[in-house]
């Protein structure tokens, strides 16, 4: 198998760097290494910033026209090559290339948003406001954006980020995960070829040292971030202490509450295709079944059985409902909180430890696994496990059950399942959560409407794409302005002004 060389993306083109570091890149589902890549260093770092800024004075005062015609036609391309970009997430992350395809295809939806930025940017005017003063407002952009992104969405989440970013006339900085670096280098091409300037869009691979420069350079001006509360609570403090505007998108432990008038056998196809979908490496996976009442043992049952029916293998092969997890250390971890939790007395209804996936023994997987009567004490429940894992924890009403998420520590996602418009009503107005489904189990907003939690899962005011990010990516100024007839010497006071 050939090792692939994976650049960086700086100034326009491909560059190996100046950072002398290499990380080994691996196929999941085969425990492979298929490439090599190149980790930057202080150097690389000053020279991609340097561009980034000299990008961002000239892309900032490009007319909207022009930059809405690279939008559209980066749009485009990004439509056509669809399964190149999923071939490239499959063969470094591992989910299937039907979800790797999806997750493209939720990151067109931003672009889409983001070509209707003329319409967006409008800003306010107020005519007369005091006798001969006219106020209006408009936005401008921040300057230059660095995005960190995790490896769960190598494709998604750039696609959250870098078209508002873009549009709004910033330069975008990518610091992708070193696990499934290639599709954002699929990305910077596109770029290209939908005619944006060399510069404003940059892809630098790195580790903490990339990062925490980012965080702490001059030339940047705002961070966008996602990924695990540890690290986003690092980057909003580092990053705000160094006079940066930040967004810091954290983990989650996300609850889905299910009625006893719901309708069980939905209920259960939901919420396996939400816990086990993408080997439950979602920020918005459902990773809790809160079974209210009699739901719960017929519930158990219907889930048991859907997880016991998917078939997990190696992404890029037809049939295949669920892939690996991303690295050997990820497996081993899955396990051990799985064993954790049948010592400290959960029941195993369906066991993914043992699983072996016929000429992969060498990949890294773990088969869907469902654990009933959780308590709030396990691990299993306490952690963010970030794997094929389904914790059921009892409850006996959706009293009890808006208690238990609220005390959760994140606040992402949650859905209900229930025919009951009241519990329904009840459960969004009482939960401590940012994003809530009602019958959704994954209430992914569309892009119209802006991503982002509550509690651990957000650091920083503003949401991910949509309005907020608009916002984000841009600051205001609000104009006073009169025009005085000529010789006109009246209006002049010592006073604090008023408008009259």
């Amino acid at each position: 198998m050939s090792i692939t060389e994976i650049n960086h993306w700086i100034n326009g083109g491909e560059a190996a760097g100046h950072g002398s570091a290499r990380q080994d890149v691996f196929n999941p589902a085969t425990g492979k290494v298929s490439g090599s890549l190149h980790m930057g260093d202080a150097e690389d770092l000053q020279k991609t910033l340097e561009a980034a800024r000299a990008a961002a004075d000239v892309w900032g005062e490009t007319s909207l026209s022009k930059r809405m015609a690279v939008l559209f036609k980066f749009r485009e391309l990004v439509h056509a090559h669809t399964q190149d970009l999923a071939a490239l997430i499959t063969a470094e992350h591992g989910k299937v290339l039907s979800d790797a395809a999806g997750e493209v295809g939720r990151g067109l939806e931003v672009v889409e948003f983001a070509c209707a930025m003329p319409q967006t940017l409008k800003g306010e005017y107020t005519d007369q406001i005091a006798t001969g003063i006219d106020v209006y407002s408009f936005r401008q952009p921040v300057g230059v954006v660095a995005g960190i992104t995790p490896f769960n969405f190598p494709v998604m989440v750039p696609l959250w980020m870098a078209p508002l970013a873009i549009a709004t006339g910033n330069a975008f900085v990518l610091k992708p995960s070193e696990r499934d670096p290639s599709a954002s280098m699929l990305l910077a091409k596109l770029w290209k070829d939908a005619g944006l300037p060399d510069g404003v869009f940059q892809v630098l691979h790195g580790d903490k040292e990339i990062v925490n420069g980012l965080l702490t350079h001059d030339l940047v001006d705002a961070i966008s971030f996602v990924g695990s509360t540890p690290i986003a609570k690092h980057v909003h403090e580092t990053a705000t202490r160094h006079g940066k505007r930040v967004q810091a998108l954290g983990g989650a432990k996300n609850h889905a509450v299910v009625m006893p008038d719901a309708d069980l056998d939905l209920a259960a196809d939901h919420l396996s295709a939400a816990a086990f979908g993408s080997a439950g490496e979602r920020c918005m996976a459902i990773s809790v079944a809160v079974a209210v009442g009699d739901a719960a043992d017929k519930l158990v049952a219907n889930v048991g059985d859907r997880a016991r029916a998917i078939t997990v293998g190696n992404g890029t092969q037809e049939g295949v409902d669920m892939g690996p997890v991303i690295t050997p250390a990820s497996k081993e971890r899955v396990l051990r909180i799985v064993t954790e939790a049948e010592q400290d007395g959960a029941v195993v209804v369906v066991d993914g430890r043992d699983l072996a996936v016929e000429g992969h023994a060498e990949g890294f997987f773990v088969g869907p696994t469902v654990l009933d009567r959780v308590k709030d004490t396990m691990t299993a429940y306490e952690e963010e496990i970030f794997g094929p894992v389904l914790a059921v924890v009892r409850v006996e009403t959706l009293e009890d059950a808006i208690r238990v998420i609220n005390a959760n520590p994140y606040g992402n996602g949650t859905a209900i399942f229930t025919a009951s418009g009241h519990a329904a009503r009840t459960f969004q107005r009482q939960v401590t959560v940012g994003m809530i489904g009602v019958n959704v189990p994954v209430p992914v907003p569309a892009a119209q409407h802006s991503f982002g939690g509550w509690k651990d899962s957000l650091f920083g005011d503003l949401h991910i794409y949509g309005p907020d990010g608009v916002r984000f990516y841009t600051r205001g100024k609000v104009i006073t302005q009169r025009w005085p007839a000529e010789n006109d010497l009246s209006g002049a006071s010592m006073n604090f002004p008023s408008n009259a």
